[in-house]
């Protein structure tokens, strides 16, 4: 018994102690090298964590077809070189549009449709050696809009 209360005291000696008051610290993150995964972008001299695509899709097709959306989704994922790690789409009441995301290693992509306008937005974030660009055309083929607005932006810029 003598020795497991050595054992047991020697363990608590051991453990770490944390101060109750004990607050996170920022980290600075520094331009990404060969050296370090920390899957941030450097073109151009500019070090960022991703590229941020906001697309507007007007007098588009299919926006109430959750089906269709979901191939899309997974189209421009792998159009773009992402990862997918999960889909999730919510139908709303008949004819009410279509709202979710595929989850991404490299971040996300988002939508949210209104059929009754012809519109969907869709929100394309993904970090590393991942190509957000390329999930465009997928969605242009997949919707066949009429017309088509993208703004970008550089998220995370050290």
């Amino acid at each position: 018994m003598a020795r497991l209360n050595l054992v047991a005291a020697n363990k608590e000696a051991r453990a770490p102690r944390v101060r109750a008051t004990a607050r996170p610290v920022p980290v600075i993150v520094p331009p990404s090298n060969d050296d370090q995964k920390d899957h941030f972008i450097t073109k151009n001299g500019l070090s960022y964590a991703g590229s941020h695509l906001i697309i507007d899709l007007w007098e588009a097709e299919g926006l109430a077809d959750r089906e269709r959306i979901e191939t899309a989704l997974i189209d421009a994922v792998n159009a773009a070189g992402a990862t997918l790690l999960h889909i999730h789409l919510h139908t709303f009441e008949e004819g009410g549009g279509i709202s979710g995301v595929a989850v991404l290693a490299e971040s996300h992509i988002s939508v949210h449709t209104w059929p009754e306008k012809g519109y969907a937005a869709f929100d394309v974030f993904m970090c590393g050696d991942a190509q957000p660009r390329k999930a465009l055309d997928v969605f242009k083929r997949a919707f066949n809009p009429g017309r088509i607005v993208v703004g970008e932006h550089k998220r995370g810029v050290v």
